[in-house]
């Protein structure tokens, strides 16, 4: 694909069934063929697509190592489209992690592990899961990604790392609930996700992926509401709310062009200044408890 030619994105909101690796594999290979024959170059899954979110005590029955036929099924499958995937990951040390991977070529070419984990309100997933450690921006067929799962893009660091990193365009599976019902169109949980992910669109300059899941597991419903923003903060294509959806959308790569020359706030940031800053907020301080 000519470097900068548009490219059309499938987002797969789907509702996963908790613990049954194999049906939500299954549902994945449906789906991934559908967007092939839609000629679609790209399709991505939600968080903990391959496994249901409320794993909790599922966590040793469903967790897959990266070359367990469950995960080289979607990588093999990965064949004239790239391939977005989420799961929970075994390492060779038997760490577990939320890990979400990119598959292109039936290869995998970027392995993500979210490093924020949520413990507060109705989430604690550092009860079950090692934390990652690493944003690592990388190369595609699309030009260079970045990617977070979920929680992650609640906190700047995230997507300012992948930008500096030299991110053009970034990708966020996600399995976020419905919460609160602050005005006739979008849960408070969902009103949240849209101003944020705008805001990191037009700051950086990039186009954002977005997928959520949909569905029920022990009482909590999860919003769906997937989308692509654009660099200018415009939502270029949205799924629907709570219900599955194989959504399409364009993603043109000079968006990001005009919008970096038009606002350069990539350009213009002061790496000198940050690291020196980092350096003094990490140095002791006299009378101050440090974390």
């Amino acid at each position: 694909m000519p470097d900068g030619e548009r490219f059309l994105v499938a987002l797969g909101q789907l509702r996963p069934r908790l613990g049954d690796v194999a049906a939500n594999v299954a549902r994945h290979l449906e789906w991934i063929a559908q967007a092939r024959a839609s000629g679609a170059s790209l399709v991505v899954f939600p968080e903990l697509g391959l496994t249901g979110y409320q794993v909790q005590d599922l966590v040793l029955d469903v967790a897959r190592p990266l070359d367990h036929p469950d995960v080289v099924r979607l990588v093999e499958a990965a064949d004239g489209i790239d391939v977005v995937f989420s799961f929970v990951e075994e390492s060779d040390e038997h760490l577990f992690y939320v890990t979400s991977v990119y598959a292109a070529d039936r290869q995998i070419r970027h392995r993500h592990r979210k490093v924020y984990l949520p413990t507060y309100g109705m989430f604690d997933e550092g009860r079950y899961f090692a934390r990652g450690q690493r944003f690592e921006a990388f190369d595609t067929r699309f030009g260079r990604a970045g990617m977070m799962v979920c929680e992650d893009a609640w906190h700047v660091s995230s997507p300012y790392l992948l930008g500096l990193g030299g991110a053009n365009w970034m990708l966020l599976p996600a399995s976020s609930p419905a919460r609160s019902v602050t005005d006739p169109e979008h849960f408070g949980s969902q009103k949240f996700w849209r101003n944020l992910l705008q805001v990191y669109a037009q700051l950086f300059g990039v186009h954002l992926v977005f997928v959520n899941r949909v569905g029920f597991e022990d009482g909590v419903n999860f919003f769906g509401g997937s989308g692509v923003v654009s660099p200018e903060g415009e939502w270029v294509a949205e799924a629907p709310q709570l219900h599955e959806a194989l959504e399409f959308a364009w993603v043109d790569p000079q968006a990001v062009r005009r919008a970096r020359y038009t606002t350069p706030i990539l350009r213009d940031e002061r790496w000198d200044v940050v690291l020196r800053e980092l350096r003094r907020l990490a140095e002791p301080r006299e009378g101050r408890v440090n974390p």
